[in-house]
C-alpha cells in the first residue's frame, strides 16, 4: 500500500496519535522529481567525499607507523575515537541547528570545515598534530547525516523516500572504496617521484602528499551544493504547527516505542562495529598476513568495498520490497538480523583462509552483508519519527552508530591484536573475535523491536485508511 507523507506519536500500544502533513482538502506539493534527484546526486557525493576524507587513513597505517613510531593502538585513536569524540559532540548541536535554519547552509559549512581539516592532516609532523586535524575532520562531518535526511525528507513524500535514501547511503561504500582506490594509485604515483614538495609548505612524505590530495576537492564540492535550494519544510508549509520539539517531546516519543528505537538506535550500530572494523584492519590484514604490497592491497578490497558495500545496500530495500509483498510487516529490522547473521559467518572464515582469494570471498560476504539492512533502518527511523524531530533523531542516531561503531569497531579490533594475540599478524583473528561478540549483541536488540515496529506499522496502514 501507498504511504503517505505521515508523521506521528505513539503513545501507548495500540494508540495514535496522528500529525498529518495534509490538512483536509490539501494536498502538498513536493519539488519535482527531476529536482529531487538532482539534490540526491549531490547529497550522495557529499557524503560519499566525507568517507574519502575519513577513511584514507585506513590505507596509510604502516607508513604513518613507521614515520611517527606508534602502535596499532595509537593508530585505532586516530580511526576511531579522535575522530569520533567530536563527530559525536557535534551531532547533537548540528541536528538541532538542521530542525532550526538553513540546511544547506549548515551543510557546506561542514564540507569546508573537514577539507580543511584533512589538508591538515597532510601537514602534520606529529602525532598531537595529526590528532587534532582528524578532530577537526570528525567536526565537519557531523552536519552531513542531519543535514541530508532533513533535505531528502522535504524533498522526497514517504512513499518514495526509500528509493532516495538507498542511494544515498551508498555514499560511505562508495567512499570507502575510492579513498582506497584513490589512496593507492597516489602511493604508486609518488613512488615515480624523486621530491615531493609543495610551495609555502616543503618537502612532503607519500601519507601527507595522499592527505592533501583527497583534502582539496572538497573546496570545489562545496561550491557546487551551493546550487541547492532550501526547500520548505513539509509541516510548515501544510499548516501544521512549525514548533520545534522540546527535549521532554523527543525523549516521550524514545520512551513510547523504545523497543523499535533500541533496535535502531543500538541495534544498528552493533552491526556497525563490523563494518567499521573491517574497513579499519582489512588492508592491513592483506599486508601482514599474505606480505601484498600497500598500494595493491588498497585497490583489491577497495574495489570490493566499492562494490560489495553498494550492491548491498541498494539490495536491501529490493528484498525490503519482496518481504512487504508477502506480509512482512517487520521486513526493515528482519533484513537486520539477516545481514548481521550472514556478516558474521563472514568475518568468522576470514583468518582460517590460507589463501588470499578464499580470504576475499569472505571479505567480499561479510561486506555485503553489513551494508544490506542500513538503507532500511534509515528509512525505518524516518517513517518512526514526527517531522519536528527528525534532524534531532537523525543526530542521535549519528551518535549511537560513531560511539559504537566507529569508536569501538577500529579500537576493539586493535586492543585484541595487541593485548590477546599479542602478534600483529593475528589481526584477522581480532576481527574475527569482534564480529563474534557483537552480531549476537545486534541479533537480540534487532529482534526484539520486530513486532513493536509491525504494530506501529498496521496502525499508519489503518490511520491512512
Amino acid at each position: 500500500m501507498s504511504r503517505s507523507p505521515l508523521s506521528y506519536h505513539i503513545s501507548v500500544p495500540g494508540q495514535l496519535t496522528a500529525m498529518t502533513n495534509i490538512k483536509p482538502g490539501e494536498s502538498v506539493e513536493w519539488p519535482s522529481g527531476r529536482t529531487g534527484w538532482y539534490v540526491t546526486l549531490l547529497l550522495t557525493f557529499a557524503y560519499t567525499f566525507s568517507f574519502v576524507d575519513r577513511q584514507v587513513l585506513n590505507l596509510l597505517v604502516d607508513p604513518i607507523q613507521s614515520d611517527l613510531g606508534i602502535s596499532d593502538t595509537q593508530i585505532s585513536f586516530l580511526q576511531g575515537s579522535a575522530f569520533v569524540g567530536a563527530y559525536v559532540l557535534m551531532s547533537i548541536p548540528l541536528g538541532r541547528i538542521v530542525d532550526r535554519f538553513n540546511r544547506v547552509l549548515v551543510l557546506i559549512g561542514g564540507v569546508l570545515a573537514w577539507s580543511i581539516s584533512t589538508v591538515g592532516c597532510g601537514l602534520s609532523g606529529t602525532y598531537f598534530q595529526l590528532m587534532i586535524a582528524r578532530v577537526g575532520v570528525g567536526t565537519g562531518e557531523a552536519s552531513v547525516t542531519p543535514a541530508s535526511w532533513s533535505l531528502l525528507a522535504d524533498y522526497f513524500p514517504a512513499d518514495r523516500l526509500a528509493r532516495p535514501m538507498s542511494v544515498f547511503l551508498m555514499g560511505p561504500y562508495l567512499g570507502a572504496g575510492l579513498a582506497l582506490i584513490l589512496g593507492a594509485e597516489v602511493i604508486d604515483w609518488t613512488r615515480d617521484v624523486d621530491e615531493l614538495s609543495l610551495p609555502f609548505i616543503g618537502a612532503l612524505t607519500a601519507w601527507q602528499f595522499t592527505f592533501i590530495a583527497v583534502g582539496l576537492p572538497g573546496f570545489v564540492l562545496a561550491a557546487i551544493l551551493a546550487t541547492i535550494k532550501e526547500p520548505e519544510r513539509i509541516q510548515e508549509s501544510t499548516g501544521v504547527s512549525a514548533s520545534h520539539a522540546t527535549w521532554p517531546e523527543v525523549l516521550l516519543q524514545l520512551q513510547d516505542n523504545r523497543r523499535v528505537y533500541a533496535a535502531l538506535l543500538l541495534g544498528a550500530p552493533f552491526i556497525v562495529v563490523i563494518l567499521y572494523g573491517l574497513q579499519a584492519w582489512i588492508p592491513t590484514y592483506l599486508v601482514r598476513v599474505f606480505e601484498w604490497d600497500l598500494a595493491h592491497a588498497g585497490r583489491v578490497y577497495g574495489v570490493i568495498a566499492l562494490l560489495a558495500g553498494s550492491s548491498g545496500v541498494l539490495s536491501g530495500p529490493v528484498l525490503g520490497n519482496w518481504l512487504k509483498g508477502r506480509g512482512y510487516a517487520d521486513y526493515p529490522l528482519r533484513i537486520g538480523t539477516i545481514g548481521a547473521t550472514s556478516a558474521m559467518i563472514g568475518m568468522l572464515c576470514i583468518p582460517w583462509m590460507q589463501q588470499a582469494e578464499f580470504a576475499l570471498c569472505f571479505i567480499a560476504l561479510a561486506s555485503f552483508s553489513v551494508t544490506l539492512p542500513m538503507a532500511l533502518f534509515s528509512f525505518a527511523l524516518q517513517t518512526v519519527t514526527p517531522g519536528n524531530m527528525r534532524g534531532l533523531i537523525a543526530g542521535l542516531y549519528v551518535v549511537t552508530v560513531n560511539v559504537l561503531g566507529l569508536a569501538l569497531g577500529p579500537t576493539l579490533v586493535a586492543l585484541s591484536t595487541d593485548y590477546i594475540f599479542g602478534d600483529p599478524r593475528a589481526v584477522g583473528y581480532s576481527l574475527a573475535l569482534v564480529s563474534g561478540l557483537m552480531a549476537p549483541l545486534a541479533i537480540l536488540l534487532i529482534y526484539s523491536g520486530m513486532k513493536p515496529y509491525a504494530e506501529m506499522y498496521a496502525q499508519l496502514d489503518n490511520a491512512e485508511n
